[in-house]
């Protein structure tokens, strides 16, 4: 079989045809990237009249605050609360979906639906369900004699927002792992119920096995979701608190440097918040791949 190569007559071609896309990703990524790790060896005023270079200062500093460490280990508990929930429920509802053959389209695109919404709706949804004066759940909740108020009550508000973001994310795993499914031969199946095997244990020893490189992939792309892209769900909820129980890195990365007006220390902040999600990839992609089965 010969393979197509294309030739561009013009040796600048190429260049052009990248040049837009090298541009967007230069000038909103790079150069704020960039800039974030220039100022987290400045200490600035908090009117930017006066910029002073101290060198690693802002990053000792950080290390050695408690309110900061204590953010650390929240949005550890978050991220991996979060990413359990919604690629749990994401798979069972998949799992439920493919069954089903003369409807599937029509639930598919139900439960897609939620993807569309942006993280600020889901968590104003998310807050008026909860909410301990018009809320419909406080209510039912109160039926089975448990008090909920999350402004109170720091383990209700992680509870709140975990429930807020892994309902977001739940619809984009869902396409994934219907998708990985739906490519998965219906023959290895039916061989293993022709061998006497059971539906749950052809799930786990056939199906399973099979979805690993759609499950590694959500897992890299849910562990960024939580560290980056769960700032509006927050802010729209809980605001960091009650107390700071719901403050986690990239809502501390706002407080201390919009709120607080800390640029030094919020950009040390974003870049070790960085520093943070590669290492986790990394070690996802050194130890964890190694059990997927392509």
């Amino acid at each position: 079989m010969q393979t197509k190569r294309s030739i561009f007559t013009n040796r600048w071609l190429p260049y052009l045809l990248l040049g837009p896309q090298l541009a967007i990703t230069l000038i909103f990524f790079i150069w704020p990237a960039s800039q974030a790790v220039k100022s987290s060896f400045e200490r600035e005023d908090p009117f930017g009249f006066r910029t002073t270079f101290i060198w690693l200062d802002n990053y000792t500093r950080i290390l050695s605050d408690p309110s900061y460490l204590n953010a650390l280990g929240r949005t550890a508990v978050f991220a991996v609360s979060v990413t359990l929930l919604s690629m749990g429920f994401a798979l069972l509802l998949a799992v439920c979906v493919d069954r089903v053959l003369r409807t599937q389209r029509f639930y598919t695109t139900l439960l897609v639906w939620p993807y569309a919404v942006a993280p600020v709706v889901a968590g104003v949804l998310w807050w008026f369900m909860f909410n301990p004066t018009i809320g419909l759940l406080p209510h039912i909740l109160d039926w089975f004699g448990m008090d909920w108020n999350h402004r109170v009550s720091g383990t209700q508000a992680m509870i709140l927002i975990t429930i807020a973001a892994a309902w977001k994310q739940i619809s984009y795993n869902f396409l994934f792992f219907l998708a990985g499914l739906q490519s998965i031969p219906a023959s290895l199946s039916e061989a293993a119920s022709i061998d006497g095997a059971g539906p749950f244990k052809r799930f786990w020893t056939i199906v399973f096995p099979l979805l690993s490189p759609t499950t590694f992939f959500l897992l890299i792309i849910n562990i960024n979701y939580v560290m980056f892209e769960t700032f509006g769900v927050i802010d729209a909820t809980t605001s960091g608190g009650p107390n700071q129980a719901t403050m986690t890195l990239v809502y501390k990365v706002y407080t201390d440097g919009v709120i607080g007006l800390n640029i030094g220390s919020s950009s040390a902040q974003s870049v070790l918040l960085m520093g943070i999600v590669i290492v986790l990839t990394f070690i996802q992609f050194r130890y964890v791949e190694r059990r997927v089965n392509y």
